[in-house]
């Protein structure tokens, strides 16, 4: 998503709790003559996260779109009784997207303009077997985005989009052996992430009375 918008003249504010990763894509899109900054955050933590809208603020003068993309999938049958995996599922998935809102919300509400884009998952149209809690999120992800296009619209807009198997570092956090080597088999289907940053591309870019409210984004050849 970042060198599609910024290949396409966007200035970009990276945030994530892997700085390094983050800092290599920032110095590709500068590379190419591109804009773009990076700032580590963690999403569980409410102030990491207004420190990267202000960062925003500060080096480019406003913030235009925030993407809340950050998830974890660690799967397991509830009666492993993975518990802090729970826990660690409803602090990135749910208050981390709250987080994202509560942060950039009263920028978005000043400036009288402003994008939420939500990436979800199919998970929160459909239940699988061990996926309960990863569901349950994404389920909760899909309500907050809707309440949230419900209460801010006008002028500021809220768009979802739900993704099949996508070909990212996502399918590798389970712990469990036997779900972990289905995973690996599953994603053999699975489509590149350009897909997801094409879809991102084509709803930002609509009019601005123009409010794109969800996609649900499959490869293919997937069933579920």
């Amino acid at each position: 998503m970042a060198r599609k918008l910024a290949s396409q003249g966007a200035k970009v504010v990276l945030g994530a709790r892997r700085i390094e990763k983050l800092d290599a894509i920032v110095a590709e899109i500068q590379s190419e003559n591109g804009q773009a900054v990076a700032l580590a955050t963690d999403v569980t933590i409410g102030a990491s996260v207004k420190a990267l809208v202000d960062l925003a603020v500060t080096t480019f003068g406003r913030a235009d779109v925030m993407i809340n993309n950050a998830g974890i999938m660690p799967l397991s049958p509830l009666s492993a009784l993975k518990v802090q995996e729970w826990n660690d599922t409803i602090d990135v998935n749910i208050k981390g997207v709250l987080n994202g809102i509560a942060a950039a919300l009263p920028v978005f509400e000043r400036q009288e303009t402003g994008h939420f884009i939500n990436i979800s998952s199919v998970a929160g149209h459909k239940v699988s077997p061990s996926s309960s809690v990863y569901a349950g999120t994404k389920f909760a992800f899909r309500a907050i985005s809707e309440g949230l296009r419900m209460e801010v619209g006008r002028n500021i807009r809220t768009t979802l989009i739900s993704p099949g198997l996508i070909d990212s570092e996502i399918k590798h956090g389970t712990s469990d052996a036997t779900i972990s080597q289905l995973m690996n088999e599953v994603y053999n289907d699975a489509i590149s992430a350009t897909s997801i940053a094409n879809a991102v591309a084509y709803v930002i870019e609509q009019p601005n009375d123009v409010d794109v409210n969800e996609i649900v984004l499959r490869p293919t050849v997937q069933e579920f």
